[in-house]
């Protein structure tokens, strides 16, 4: 898939995000593709238009949502394979969020997970600041590093006083050795404000559930070695100060868009 979207192909992807559970980590043979979601977010929301009555998001909008970032080969939303293009790693394909809620109409789902020094996280440590919540797979080295590059451009684009934490729940729970974690600190030169969240297959699937991330695992044998190879939702979720979910960004993303919405979080925010 090339990045271009037809019907055709918005049609077929809405018809496989029709499930009757909400996403779960699923094992499966090479070629599987479970895990996908049929996402309803309520109460969408431009940034200074009035707020509207809540409405079901149809299920072709969010297919055409997830296909928007679909390129690098098999997919830049959904699937860790292929090398980005430099367009994509830019994000060129995105200009603004996905959805956007008004202040106070969605509380973001708070969870409690380890950080990389083993101590408790969760959004109640970070009240009264501005989060980004994404998903990232600690082992990944093609398109998960792009998204932190991006990241961590946000938070070097806003005043000391105004950057957000920035969380990451690991999409990866085979992934989330210390060592791991310290590696990407290192190679990834990551934000002060980065901040991993990582626990057990159990945990890790409720916090995917709350934010309708999909996750697949799909295992492959070389030379008689099992391996993993994780697919998932590149996506990233502002939380304003007060807590509440405020905007959704599917990657490719760029950092100017995401900051620029998270300034507008701090003139709009409802305790």
């Amino acid at each position: 898939m090339d990045g271009e979207l037809t019907a055709a192909d918005a049609a077929r992807f809405a018809e496989s995000l029709k499930v009757d559970e909400p996403p779960t980590l699923s094992e499966g043979t090479a070629g599987s593709s479970n895990g996908m979601f049929d996402a309803k977010p309520d109460t969408p929301h431009q940034f200074g238009a009035p707020a509207r009555r809540s409405r079901q998001v149809p299920p072709v909008f969010w297919a055409i949502a997830l296909l928007l970032g679909v390129s690098a080969g098999v997919g830049l939303a959904l699937l860790h394979i292929g090398r980005p293009s430099r367009e994509a790693a830019a994000g060129s394909v995105a200009s603004g969020p996905v959805l956007s809620w008004a202040a106070g109409s969605r509380r973001a789902p708070d969870f409690r997970l380890s950080g990389q020094d083993g101590q408790p996280i969760s959004l109640n440590l970070f009240h009264g600041r501005a989060v980004i919540v994404t998903f990232i797979d600690p082992l990944c080295r093609n398109l998960c590093p792009v998204e932190a590059g991006v990241l961590n451009n946000v938070e070097k684009a806003l005043p000391s006083t105004k950057r957000p934490a920035i969380v990451a729940v690991s999409v990866n729970p085979w992934g989330d050795a210390r060592a791991n974690l310290l590696e990407d600190d290192r190679e990834w030169h990551l934000a002060s404000n980065w901040r991993w969240a990582v626990g057990s297959p159990p945990q890790l699937r409720a916090v995917w559930r709350a934010y309708q991330i999909g996750v697949t695992v799909v295992n492959k044998e070389y030379a008689g070695v099992t391996t993993r190879e994780i697919s998932h939702t590149e996506a990233a979720f502002l939380i304003d100060p007060a807590g509440n979910q405020r905007a959704l960004y599917l990657f490719p993303f760029r950092a100017a868009d995401v900051a620029r919405t998270l300034r507008q979080l701090g003139s709009s925010t409802t305790h």
